[in-house]
This record gives structure tokens, sequence and C-alpha cells, in this order.
């Protein structure tokens, strides 16, 4: 078992761009021309390539890139029992851009099962050394329950669950079950991306859910309370991060706001052990907020964006993280791109050289930071 933990002083959130020959052969299998067995050998011959890349530009912490999903989120939730899916090309509204997801929903009371994703994780595994540490990412339990009582939803969920309160508790359980699964399958370290905390924060989010006749206080109560019920329990020696993002799909985002009137919320009062916060522009405001996290979690800061090429100012990148440590110690922060590089498989746009640039230029800033050596 590796004694690295999560989150490295230099990081990432999870996802790579996937590799042509992957797209290729996802495109033969959908069609009938590749046969599974040749598939699955494709994936995991292009996923011990991105892990030895990863490896190569001297990271400490590996993931398998996402290279097995479709959608960064969706795909987990289909691993539960009462969940069901089906692809109408529909979307949602990004900027300037239509996220084309599958419809996600109810198809009964949602339970835990042998999850396909801890079988993921055990090829993952294999990789870890004594420089390293697999970690795995994984949908919030905030999000599982926002798609499950949003609007297009919310009809459908009443059929098997009359109060949101029944809905968190049986989400809650399931994954309590999927942490243990993994736990036993050998992780120690595992993140929860939630993109409803992003989906909440600002003027235009109070007036959507003002509109629909919801109070958006109840509503952060919920996503704090599904996400701390889900982690009741969690062995001590199991690290659990949070990845919050305001929506990361072709280089387009879904919301903006500043982190101000969520900060007493996730900031305080959810069970992690880090948070890694998306910073790379002026939709996420400024740090202040930061002086509400709780002393006993460490704080990623996004600075480096995965949405375009350009490569970030060293010097610029490097006196935000200062102005940051006016709010929380500079020990307690770690640098990271703000979101992955393919939240879902379309991926962001620049290419796998350009996204490598970025990550190096992640490790560079912060040995000048914080001192080669001193992780």
């Amino acid at each position: 078992m590796s004694k690295i933990t999560t989150p490295y002083r230099y990081d990432f959130v999870g996802s790579f761009l996937r590799p042509q020959r992957l797209k290729d052969a996802k495109e033969a299998y959908q069609a009938g021309k590749l046969g599974r067995d040749e598939f699955d050998k494709i994936v995991n011959e292009e996923i011990t390539k991105v892990v030895a890349m990863q490896k190569k530009l001297g990271f400490h912490v590996i993931t398998d890139g996402e290279f097995r999903r479709t959608f960064w989120h969706l795909d987990f939730m289909w691993g539960f029992d009462g969940v069901g899916h089906r692809h109408t090309g529909k979307g949602i509204p990004f900027n300037g851009v239509l996220a084309v997801l599958d419809d996600t929903f109810l198809t009964g009371k949602i339970k835990a099962k042998p999850h396909p994703f801890v079988e993921y994780f055990k090829f993952l595994k294999q990789f870890e050394d004594e420089n390293t540490v697999a970690k795995y990412t994984i949908p919030a339990p905030a999000q599982t329950f926002q798609q499950m009582i949003v609007p297009f939803n919310y009809e459908n969920t009443r059929k098997y669950y009359e109060t949101n309160e029944e809905l968190i508790q049986d989400i809650a359980a399931a994954y309590r079950d999927v942490i243990r699964q993994f736990y036993e399958a050998g992780c120690r370290n595992l993140q929860i991306d939630d993109c409803t905390w992003g989906a909440v924060v600002g003027e235009a989010a109070a007036h959507r859910y003002k509109s629909l006749g919801i109070d958006i206080a109840e509503v952060k109560e919920q996503l704090l309370r599904v996400n701390n019920l889900a982690l009741e329990g969690k062995p001590d020696d199991l690290i659990i991060n949070t990845h919050i993002c305001r929506g990361n799909y072709n280089s387009a985002f879904f919301c903006t706001g500043p982190y101000d009137s969520v900060a007493d919320y996730v900031f305080a009062k959810e069970n992690v052990n880090a948070l890694f916060l998306e910073y790379d522009d002026d939709r996420s405001g400024g740090f202040a907020p930061l002086a509400k996290v709780s002393p006993d979690k460490k704080v990623v800061l996004g600075l480096i964006t995965t949405k375009t090429p350009q490569l970030e100012d060293k010097a610029k990148v490097i006196a935000r993280i200062h102005e940051a440590a006016q709010y929380v110690p500079l020990d307690c922060l770690y640098l990271s791109p703000q979101c992955g590089f393919a939240s879902c498989e379309i991926g962001n746009k620049l290419t796998e050289e350009e996204q490598w640039a970025k990550l190096k230029l992640v490790k560079e800033i912060a040995e000048e930071v914080w001192g080669q050596g001193q992780f």
C-alpha cells in the first residue's frame, strides 16, 4: 500500500484527453466493427500509457484518465440499481455549447450492487509504486441527488420517493456501500467531484431557484446533508477529497459566481479532507471565502485552466497563491488545474501536448513556491 496521500503539492483533478486510438476504437466498437475483448484490450493499453506519462512528468498521484467513461458523472450513476438511462441527443446549454448527455433517471429505489468502477480501480492500482498512489474519481452524492430532482426528472422521481429526505437516505446508503467496496479493493484516496455547489452560487442561481418556488437555502442544506451522510463511518485511513466545479464541457462552462454564498456550507462543514477549487478566471470570484475553510481541510487552488491551451504567466500564478495564503496558511495550500481535461469524452479544446505542458507548469510552480522535495 502506497504511503503517499492526496492531495499532493502539485496535483490534478483526474480526467485526460482521450487519445485518437481510443476514440477510433470506441467508434468501431459501437458500430459493431470491433469486438468487446479487443476494445477492452485497447482501453487497457491506453490507460497504461497515460499512467506512464503521469509518472514520466514526475507526478505522484495517478488516475486512469477516466478513459472508461463517456461522462464524468452519469456512468457512475448507472452502476446503481434503480437508475436507468437512454441516449436522446438532447442536452444542457453550457456557455455557447450544447452539452449532449444521456438522460439519466430513476427506474426504482436506488440501491448499491457490485460497482463496475471498483473493478476499474483494481486495474489502476496495479501501477502504484513507492513513488505514486492511485486515486479514483466519482461524482459526489449531491450530484446524484441533484440529477434526480432537477425539473425534467422531478415527476418521475416522485414515483419512487415521496420526499427528498427519503431519496437522500437511499443515496447516502448506496454510496456508503460503494465506498466500502473501493476500500476493500485497496483504495485509500477517493475524490468526489461536485458541480452542485457551483450550480447554486451567484445571483442567477438564486433567481432560478426562486422562479421554481424552491428555497435555495434548503437546497444547500440538502446538498451538505447527502454528502456528509454518505461519508459517515468511512475508515480513518481513507482520504476523501472533493472537487467543486462550475461545469467543464468542450471548454465551455455552465455557471458563474463566487464561493461566498456556499462557503458556510461546503467550506466549513463538509466532512472531506481537501477541497479542489476552481479559480482559473474571474467567474470564481476572490479568495476571501477561503477564510471559512475549517482548519482540518487542505485547499487545492485550481489556478491553471484546462479550457484553453495558452500557458499561464508563472509570476501571476505565484502571486495568486500568496494572495490566497492571506486566508489559508501556505502550508495548507496546493496547486492543480481547475478541472479535468476531458470531463466528458469529447474533451476540451487543446492537444495532448498542450495538456501535458499545463501539468509541467503546475509542477514547476509548486516546486518554486514550496521548494523541491518539501511535499
